[in-house]
C-alpha cells in the first residue's frame, strides 16, 4: 500500500491518493478532477472509492465529478442527510478493501456528526496510518461550532462534546507509531492552533496536542476547544450545503469563464450584470496600475481565504483582471470554494486595458523605512488591518486596528479629511485594503509596501499589549 498526501497551500487541505495493486482511493479530492485522472491514468490504477471524511465547509470536493468520469463510489461516515448524488452510507467499522490492502471505517461524530477517519491497514494486516479528516490536526482538532451554521440543533457544546467522546474512545486507544494524516495544517479556518507540519505519528500528538491530554475532563475539554475560536467565513455553509446536495461541473464554470473580453466588451459586461471586477495580480502590480473599481485578491498568497471574506455572495457575478496564462487558474480557486459565477476575463491581461487609454488609478506605496522617516516629521494615523491575534501580539503604539475581515463594518472609521497609513505583515492583504478604500473613494492615504515584517527591523515604537485605540 502506497499513500501519498497532496497538499494544496492556498487552502491549507490535504487530499490523500492511496494505491495497493492496480486499485485506488482518493480521500478528500479538491474541485477540479484533472490532475487525480492523469495521476491514475500514468499509474495504470482504477479508481475504487471517493472517501470523504465529513461535509467539508472550507471548500468545495471534487467527488461528484470524480465519480462520474471514473465510476468510483463516494464514501461518507455514518449520517441521516440525504445527499443530492449516488453514496454509499459507511457504517462504524466498515472496511474496504483497495488492492490488498484494508481501510476501516471508524466514525468520530463532533467536528461534524458524519465526520469519518480511515484506518489504512497494508497488505500483510498491519495498520499503517490513519486519515482524519477535521477531527484531528496536528497540534489541534477541528472546531465544533460550524455545523450549527447550517443545523441549529448542533450547537458547538454538544459537538465538542461529541469531539471529547471520539478522540478518546476511539483515536487514542489506537497504536502510537501509526501515522497521522490530516486534513488541513496552518492556515485553514477549521481549527485555531495547527502546526504547520502536515504528518506526525499519533504517539507524539499524545504527547503534544492539548486536545489529547488524558487528564482533560469533559467540562475542561470543552472550554480549551471553544475559547479564541473567531467567526468562520462567511462562506463556509454555503460550501456545506453544495456538498451536500451536490454542484455544476468544473467543466461548465470553466466554458462559462473562459470567454475572453476586449476591454470595451468588459467595460459593458461590468455594467449590464454588476459583476465584481476581481483583479488576480501579484499586489506590487495592481499597486503601480489598476482599472478603477477593480478588488485585488492575488493568486500568490492566500486567495481562497480572502475571496471568501470580502466577496460576500458566491452566486455574484465575476470578472476577471489576470495575469496572461493564469485565467484558467483563478477561475479554478475560485470554484474550489463555490464561487462558480464567473463570466469573463480581460483578454491580454491589464496591458489591454492600458493600451487603449482607459482610465487607470494606482496605490501609493512606502517601504517601512520610509514610513519611519515620514513619521519622524510629522505624526500619522496608522490603521493595521491584520487580525487581532496578530495584533495583539505586537504592533507599532498608537496604531490603530482594524482587521481586514471587518473593513466593510469600519468604513467610515477610516479618515476622510486627514492622510493615514495602512499595513499588515508583508503587504497582501493591505493591498486588498487598498483596493476597497479606492472603490470606496479614497485618495488619502499610503500602503507600507513589506508590512510589519519591515517596520520590525525599523526603530519604530512596537508595544506587545492592546493599546486603547484597537477598534472593537
Amino acid at each position: 500500500m502506497q499513500v501519498e498526501q497532496i497538499y494544496t497551500n492556498c487552502l491549507a487541505e490535504a487530499a490523500y491518493y492511496i494505491t495497493s495493486n492496480n486499485e485506488a482511493a482518493i480521500v478528500d479530492p479538491l474541485r477540479e478532477t484533472k490532475p487525480y485522472l492523469d495521476r491514475l491514468q500514468r499509474d495504470g490504477v482504477k479508481l475504487k472509492y471517493i472517501f470523504e471524511t465529513h461535509f467539508h465547509a472550507d471548500f468545495v470536493s471534487g467527488h461528484i465529478d470524480l465519480a462520474k468520469k471514473t465510476g468510483a463510489t463516494i464514501v461518507y461516515g455514518p449520517t441521516e442527510m440525504k445527499t443530492g448524488f449516488e453514496a454509499h452510507i459507511g457504517k462504524d467499522g466498515e472496511l474496504f478493501s483497495i488492492g490488498k490492502a484494508t481501510i476501516k471505517l471508524i466514525h468520530t461524530p463532533g467536528h461534524t456528526m458524519e465526520s469519518s477517519c480511515f484506518l489504512l491497514i497494508d497488505e500483510n494486516k498491519k495498520e499503517q496510518g490513519i486519515i482524519t479528516g477535521d477531527t484531528l490536526f496536528i497540534g489541534d482538532v477541528g472546531r465544533p461550532d460550524l455545523a450549527q451554521h447550517v443545523i441549529a440543533d448542533l450547537t458547538q457544546d454538544k459537538l465538542a462534546r461529541h469531539l471529547y467522546h471520539s478522540l478518546r474512545n476511539k483515536i487514542m486507544p489506537l497504536s502510537d507509531d501509526l501515522i497521522v494524516y490530516p486534513n488541513h495544517g496552518a492556515g485553514s479556518a477549521c481549527g485555531k492552533n495547527m502546526s504547520k507540519e502536515t504528518t506526525d505519528t499519533l504517539g507524539n500528538q499524545k504527547k503534544t496536542n492539548y486536545a489529547l491530554n488524558p487528564n482533560l475532563t469533559e467540562d475542561e475539554f470543552v472550554i480549551e476547544l471553544l475559547t479564541g475560536l473567531t467567526p468562520p467565513p462567511a462562506y463556509f455553509p454555503k460550501n456545506v450545503i453544495m456538498n451536500i446536495t451536490g454542484y455544476d461541473s468544473l467543466d461548465n464554470i470553466l466554458l462559462r469563464g473562459k470567454k475572453p473580453l476586449s476591454p470595451t466588451e468588459f467595460e459593458l459586461k461590468a455594467k449590464e450584470t454588476k459583476a465584481i471586477i476581481l483583479d488576480t495580480r501579484p499586489a506590487a502590480e495592481f499597486a503601480k496600475s489598476f482599472m478603477p473599481n477593480s478588488i485585488n485578491i492575488g493568486l500568490d498568497g492566500s486567495f481562497a481565504q480572502w475571496v471568501g471574506e470580502i466577496i460576500a455572495d458566491i452566486k455574484q457575478p465575476i470578472l476577471l483582471v489576470a495575469e496572461i496564462g493564469k485565467e484558467e487558474e483563478s477561475i479554478i480557486r475560485l470554484s474550489r470554494i463555490g464561487y462558480d459565477n464567473t463570466i469573463g476575463y480581460l483578454d491580454g491581461g491589464f496591458e489591454t486595458w492600458k493600451n487603449t487609454n482607459q482610465n487607470t488609478n494606482l496605490v501609493n506605496r512606502i517601504s517601512a523605512k520610509e514610513l519611519e522617516e515620514k513619521l519622524t516629521n510629522k505624526p500619522y494615523t496608522i490603521i493595521d488591518i491584520r487580525k487581532r491575534s496578530e495584533f495583539n501580539s505586537e504592533h507599532l503604539i498608537n496604531a490603530i486596528n482594524i482587521p481586514l475581515n471587518e473593513i466593510y463594518q469600519h468604513i467610515t472609521e477610516f479618515p476622510k479629511n486627514e492622510p493615514f497609513i495602512i499595513h499588515c505583515a508583508g503587504g497582501y492583504r493591505s493591498m486588498i485594503a487598498a483596493s476597497i478604500l479606492k472603490q470606496k473613494g479614497f485618495d488619502n492615504f499610503v500602503d507600507v509596501s513589506d508590512g510589519f515584517s519591515g517596520i520590525k527591523n525599523t526603530l519604530l515604537p512596537i508595544t506587545d499589549y492592546v493599546c486603547p485605540t484597537t477598534l472593537l
